[in-house]
């Protein structure tokens, strides 16, 4: 199958027709297909799960829920549980948690921000305002622990709770590194590992855990998930201004409108001449970024090979995920999982 896409119509779920893969996608096919039966649960127990008779709450949800994510993170989540032999349902509830943690994170990303765009389309904020996002991102928060608490393991509470404090701790330290030029490629990783790490290891580590499957083999999903989320992230920090806007969901050169010292700005900036680094300090700093500020920095980037070796470093930490896996035994689910592993970097060429 090529995905399933789940809409409303009248209050009722449904589904569409299926479309083509984007040729971008073809890299996890083979995951979309091994996930796509418990995955189209999933869709349905999102929609559900949406619903309040607060009118707002499902139209900002729904918005940004049916705008085109690739549900990378739950299909993770029911991959591992799969691929650890896992017999039950609870894996369908968890994966939803995931991904409503996801979005509320996405919710609160955009007003923290100030993003006009999420995945190609105005964000929630343009439209309802940096309130409802807020507080619509609070909701899903609030949804996704009673599913978890719903599934009854304290094991995956354990995880899936501990991600979500350690994603705050990741955005109020990102608040602290904005702007700063002076920060290190440590401090900027401690960043991401806490972003966007957390919650991919998680989304891993809750499918063996419902399995009952020993510490070892929890232990590799979770280092697989982790790495592969520093990777992912690495990745659409050099996209962000050496991708599309398709390609971004957001125009190109946002990170540097907003004042993110990325790991691409950073590398360009240590490396760069004491006239470079004076450009870099005005257009983070100052907030000097117009086209021709963009320009020059494109430029700057690329005579300092920031962005190539933005990608060797996703490349080394998805040589880590792979070899997390190295130990388990061969299966249709490890080759789909590391064929994600060769999607994410290959996004960055």
């Amino acid at each position: 199958m090529s995905g399933v896409v789940v809409a409303i119509n009248n209050g009722k779920p449904h589904k569409l027709k299926q479309q083509p893969l984007p040729s971008r996608e073809i890299g996890i096919q083979s995951l979309i297909d091994l996930v796509g039966e418990d995955m189209e649960r999933v869709n349905q127990l999102i929609l559900s799960k949406t619903g309040s008779d607060v009118e707002m709450i499902p139209q900002v949800a729904k918005h940004l829920i049916d705008s085109g994510g690739k549900r990378l993170r739950p299909m993770l989540t029911i991959a591992a549980a799969q691929m650890s032999g896992y017999q039950g349902a609870h894996h369908v509830t968890l994966a939803a948690s995931v991904e409503f943690m996801h979005t509320a994170t996405l919710l609160h990303d955009d007003v923290v921000d100030e993003s006009d765009l999420r995945r190609g389309k105005l964000s929630a904020r343009m439209l309802w305002g940096n309130e409802a996002s807020v507080l619509v991102g609070d909701f899903l928060l609030g949804q996704a622990f009673r599913m978890m608490v719903e599934v009854g393991s304290l094991g995956a509470l354990d995880v899936l709770s501990n991600a979500a404090t350690v994603i705050a701790e990741g955005e109020v330290l990102q608040l602290s590194t904005a702007k700063n030029l002076e920060t290190t490629e440590d401090e900027y990783l401690t960043v991401i590992r806490s972003k966007t790490a957390a919650l991919f290891g998680a989304a891993c580590e809750v499918g063996p855990i419902i399995a009952d499957r020993d510490k070892s083999i929890i232990s590799a999903f979770r280092s697989y998930g982790a790495n592969l989320g520093v990777a992912f992230q690495l990745v659409d920090d050099a996209l962000d201004f050496g991708g599309t806007a398709a390609q971004l969901g957001k125009n190109v050169g946002d990170d540097l409108r907003e004042g993110k010292v990325t790991l691409p700005i950073l590398l360009a900036y240590r490396r760069g001449t004491e006239n470079e680094r004076e450009f870099w300090k005005q257009a983070i700093e100052q907030g000097e970024t117009d086209d021709k500020t963009l320009r020059h920095a494109l430029e700057l980037l690329k005579k300092h090979d920031a962005l190539s070796d933005t990608i060797s470093r996703a490349t080394h930490y998805g040589k880590i995920a792979r070899d997390a896996l190295a130990p388990l035994p061969a299966s249709q689910h490890k080759q789909a999982l590391l064929e994600v592993i060769d999607f994410c970097i290959e996004r960055g060429h």
